[in-house]
């Protein structure tokens, strides 16, 4: 047995000279922050803007496009290697800052060059009146997954070794705090995205574009309401996404420029970063798989991240659609979203969970946005433009209010010894969860076409979905057990370190 040579030490545990490394304080806390707001901003980009345009404008399947946008996610995988990357092999002197720049310049060229594909595409559909698989759209579709699933690795790139660079530069004491300012910056970060697109875009109905036109449609009908729509949105939206990348990267750039040399904590902690270089996707499955509530609990995560994100790759369309709303005005129902999403996680971890507790808060956010679901169906029913962006902003705390709860539940959900295996792969897990959800928000709208005459119809089936899906969540809730967890996972995971070790 080798259990006397298992080092179980968190990564809080440093060597007698780095209590002179200076901490974290709150202004750098909110620098940090900044390339989580830059994130939040291209998330804008990718998930409304450019989803938008490919569904509505363009006339190109909303399963297509959302099976393209998804395989940047579905490459979440890379993020472990990424990550054992940065801890091995330092670029320019560093072990996390180099790999952000690098990763973040990247998705900002990749993003770009998609968006010219996209514009092929739409072409191409445009020359033969409707869709279909040919080998030129074949060929076009082909290519833009592929420049999708380069956007993911890149991503992985920039975004792992930076989650890396929070751990390295924290302490147990303010690590929470850490999380908490860069996450809320993230929310802003889609906040600020939404705006910016909705007054950006708002240079289309300036060139004359007729807001809430199908350009697909006036095209393929030869209506000749304007002179080139095509070229007025390609123009706009070129602008866009030559502009709002390359802020990303200077918010990158400006997030961590000197901030590892000054506070990492790295190289005090080589300990604990041989044993985490170690650690495979293989091992990670083994060690989560090994107890029957760690098994539970993911489950229950991929559901409630599922039922939550099953509307991103459609609620854009449905506001265009159903409510007749131009791009600017639906690309800024995320500004509504994310703005209740921020006031739910202010709100709940100092009001709510500790009146009511973690599983309860959870439960009670489940509710909510299940309730909050049916608003938006019925505000599809109505017409009325006010009532889904009341519900959008309701969903939006509804979702803060869940979040948080869940969050909470997974910190008390992670075996100190093991702690990057876990947290790693919950972000494996919510990567591929949100790309699952993705796909299947095109999917289910594609099939309600199919059903329904009515679009309202086909958006409501995506929507009942979730309600359901929410619920179902509420379900797995009940079955989990911290106490039976900590009692069983501690020996599991020991048991699996120790077959390392001797095997």
């Amino acid at each position: 047995m080798a259990t006397g040579n298992i080092k179980t030490s968190s990564v809080s545990d440093q060597s007698p000279d780095s209590p002179s490394l200076p901490t974290v304080n709150l202004l750098t806390m909110f620098r940090l922050g900044l390339f989580q707001l830059g994130l939040g901003m291209m998330s804008i980009l990718t998930l409304a803007v450019l989803n938008r345009v490919m569904i509505t404008e363009l006339a190109i399947p909303a399963t297509v496009t959302a099976g393209v946008i998804a395989l940047h996610q579905f490459f979440a995988p890379a993020r472990v290697w990424f990550g054992q990357l940065s801890d091995g092999k330092p670029l320019f002197g560093l072990h996390r800052s180099g790999y952000v720049w690098l990763g973040t310049i990247a998705f900002a060229i990749t993003v770009f060059v998609a968006v010219q594909v996209v514009w092929q595409l739409g072409g191409t559909v445009r020359e033969l009146g409707d869709w279909a698989w040919t080998g030129e759209t074949i060929f076009l579709t082909a290519l833009l997954g592929i420049i999708f699933i380069v956007y993911g690795l890149a991503l992985s790139a920039g975004s792992t070794p930076f989650a890396a660079l929070l751990v390295d530069v924290s302490e147990e004491e303010n690590r929470s705090k850490i999380v908490s300012v860069t996450w809320s910056m993230l929310m802003l970060g889609i906040v600020i995205g939404g705006i910016t697109g909705g007054v950006f875009l708002n240079v289309l109905q300036q060139e004359g574009l007729p807001w809430g036109a199908n350009v697909g449609s006036l095209l393929l009908t030869n209506e000749r309401v304007i002179e080139n729509p095509i070229e007025n949105l390609q123009g706009a939206v070129n602008r866009l996404f030559l502009i709002v990348p390359w802020v990303v990267v200077g918010l990158a750039f400006l997030a961590t420029w000197g901030i590892e040399k000054k506070f990492s904590r790295y190289t005090s902690r080589s300990t604990v970063a041989e044993r985490e270089d170690s650690v495979t996707l293989g091992k990670a499955f083994r060690v989560l798989t090994s107890s029957r509530q760690t098994g539970l609990f993911f489950v229950f995560l991929m559901v409630l991240t599922i039922s939550l994100f099953m509307q991103e790759a459609v609620l854009e369309p449905y506001g265009g659609e159903v409510f007749d709303m131009p791009i600017a005005e639906t690309t800024q129902l995320n500004a509504f979203w994310g703005v209740g999403t921020l006031i739910g996680f202010s709100t709940t971890g100092f009001l709510v969970v500790p009146r009511f507790g973690k599983k309860n808060t959870t439960r009670l956010g489940c509710v909510l946005t299940a309730i909050t679901f049916l608003l938006i169906i019925l505000a599809g029913f109505t017409e009325e433009t006010i009532l889904l962006k009341g519900a959008v902003f309701v969903f939006g705390w509804g979702a803060g209010l869940t979040t948080t709860g869940a969050i909470s539940l997974m910190l008390d959900f992670t075996a100190a010894e093991t702690a990057g295996t876990f947290i790693g792969a919950w972000g494996l897990s919510q990567a591929l969860s949100r790309a699952t959800a993705t796909v299947a928000g095109g999917a289910v709208l594609d099939i309600g076409r199919g059903i329904f005459e009515a679009p309202v119809l086909a958006y409501a089936l995506v929507f009942g979905l979730q309600a359901v899906g929410m619920i179902s969540a509420i379900a797995l809730l009940n079955q989990i057990s911290l106490t039976e967890f900590r009692n069983s996972t501690q020996k599991a995971t020991m048991m699996a370190m120790e077959g390392d070790i001797e095997g």
